[in-house]
């Protein structure tokens, strides 16, 4: 399966945006989804999951009441939906897709596809 983020942009602090992932080549029904965040010179890390079937989203504390995922397996996209933005959510944004991640969800390593990533910045 291929993953194409896109939503990134500039924005205040306190504002908001909407990252998507696109997937082609397989339903992307058939895949737990996550996205992930790297800073510059920091390790990429979680930031929320969603299981296949749109079941038990899971989220970092670090964005928990401000970020919320959701998916549209018609569509074959997976959202984040990022509000109240601070200066600290700055980084690239990656979706992944894996089989089944089970309680792994925090880890890159459950993941099989990765898309491209999309550039957030969240000025002061």
């Amino acid at each position: 399966v291929q993953l194409q983020a896109s939503g990134g942009g500039l924005v205040q602090a306190g504002g908001s945006l909407r990252l998507s992932c696109a997937a082609s080549g397989r339903p992307l029904s058939s895949y737990d989804m996550g996205w992930f965040r790297q800073a510059p010179g920091k390790e990429r890390e979680f930031v929320a999951a969603i299981r296949w079937n749109g079941g038990s989203p899971v989220y970092a504390d670090s964005v928990k009441g401000r970020f919320t995922i959701s998916r549209d397996n018609a569509k074959n996209t997976v959202l984040l939906q990022m509000n109240s933005l601070k200066p600290e959510d700055t980084a690239v944004y990656y979706c992944a897709a894996g089989t089944h991640y089970y309680n792994k969800y925090a880890m890159a390593s459950a993941y099989d596809y990765w898309g491209q990533g999309t550039l957030v910045t969240v000025s002061s």
